[in-house]
């Protein structure tokens, strides 16, 4: 069933530091704003191959994950779907590769390929544990800004809650079993 809208995939493993940065993304626009259409957000985690049915039931997908390319941390990249390839992306996860392999196999079986795009920040420190760097933790509002730049870019209008979830406690509550992430 095609989803009418755009859908908001975040993508990485939270037990990884910088690389949970798409999953906490996901959250705060989920908890933080209300959108003037249709948005459906996703946390894809670590899914990897298995989010095929996001990309062959979706028109518009914008992926928010940390990338992992030669460049200063917390620098942000904004790569269409189509050219993820050439970007040899993989910050050590499978979640990366699991996306480039969704793409392909609709490539393969010759099935549309959703506009997509990855927004990616370059991680500061990948290693275990449930937190972001200080360094993607200062990156963090004006890569939520890009990312709704994009959103209005494509007709799609927002407005920020009343009461405002930080990036804190959306990790804080990562961090508590009973603690609930989109």
């Amino acid at each position: 069933m095609k989803w009418i809208g755009m859908v908001i995939l975040g993508i990485g493993n939270i037990l990884q530091k910088d690389d949970g940065l798409g999953v906490y993304a996901a959250t705060y626009l989920n908890e933080n704003y209300i959108f003037s259409k249709d948005i459906h957000i996703i946390n894809g985690g670590v899914e990897g191959i298995h989010l095929v049915n996001i990309f062959m039931d979706n028109d518009h997908i914008l992926i928010l994950d940390s990338i992992k390319l030669e460049d200063e941390p917390a620098s942000i990249y904004a790569i269409p779907a189509e050219e993820l390839s050439g970007y040899g992306l993989n910050s050590g996860g499978a979640h990366e590769i699991g996306v480039l392999q969704c793409i392909d196999m609709l490539e393969l079986q010759g099935k549309p390929v959703p506009k997509a795009l990855v927004l990616g920040i370059i991680p500061f420190e990948v290693t275990f544990e449930i937190t972001l760097s200080d360094t993607i933790k200062k990156a963090f509002i004006d890569y939520i800004g890009v990312a709704l730049q994009y959103l209005e870019k494509h007709g799609i209008n927002y407005q920020e809650k009343e009461t405002i979830i930080t990036l804190e406690e959306i990790i804080n509550r990562a961090k508590d079993p009973s603690g609930a992430m989109i």
